[in-house]
């Protein structure tokens, strides 16, 4: 009989912003068993973001670095670099962060990092992508998880996950309506991560069976 070796958990660690109602998304995955991973901590940039609270209710260390409290942008980095080399993450998972991230950082984890974008990628990068769909006038948004490198949503695609937008869609609507995808589509991706189910080859990401 074949011998199954099971998967080691997967360290996860987040950066977030603001809400978290991503970073929820995840850790109730990793509670429930469906993702293989131990949430071993949250960075924020925003000592009031509600992801904090999030955090201690989930038995989750939480690292403060307010970015009002350097005098550089450098300065910040070289806090967040001590931070996230700490946590010792096998995965960062960009939860709703709105700072870009510095290319040392980039450099050092380097497909360990995946971020979560209110857009399908590569259209609409940036900031107010659900703004920029209505604007443009497409009938499809969405959201796409993807890997971080030096650009501004440029890493290689992970999943994409679509939604309609309606005749009588404002910025508000659709953004509720593609969240919705994001609290499906960041576990999953995060679920392939921790099986090793992904494999970067370029710019394609391949799913394991």
């Amino acid at each position: 009989m074949e011998q199954v070796i099971p998967l080691r958990k997967k360290r996860i660690a987040f950066l977030a912003s603001g809400r978290g109602s991503n970073f929820q998304a995840v850790i109730d995955a990793i509670a429930s068993g469906e993702i293989p991973g131990i949430g071993v901590g949250l960075i924020t940039d925003n000592p009031r973001a509600y992801a904090i609270e999030r955090a201690e209710h989930g038995g989750i260390p939480v690292r403060v670095i307010d970015y009002a409290d350097f005098a550089s942008k450098a300065a910040y980095e070289e806090a967040l670099l001590a931070a996230m080399r700490d946590f010792q993450a096998d995965l960062f998972v960009l939860a709703g962060y709105m700072r870009i991230l510095g290319s040392d950082i980039v450099r050092e984890f380097s497909g360990r990092m995946i971020n979560i974008h209110p857009a399908l990628l590569p259209a609409f990068p940036g900031l107010h992508a659900q703004r920029q769909a209505i604007e443009y006038g497409v009938k499809v948004a969405g959201c796409t998880v993807h890997l971080v490198d030096d650009g501004t949503d440029t890493g290689p695609i992970v999943i994409q996950r679509c939604v309609p937008v309606l005749e009588d869609d404002d910025e508000t609507a659709l953004a509720e309506r593609i969240l919705a995808e994001e609290h499906r589509a960041l576990p999953l991706a995060v679920k392939l991560f921790c099986e090793d189910r992904l494999i970067v080859e370029g710019r394609r990401v391949r799913i394991r069976p």
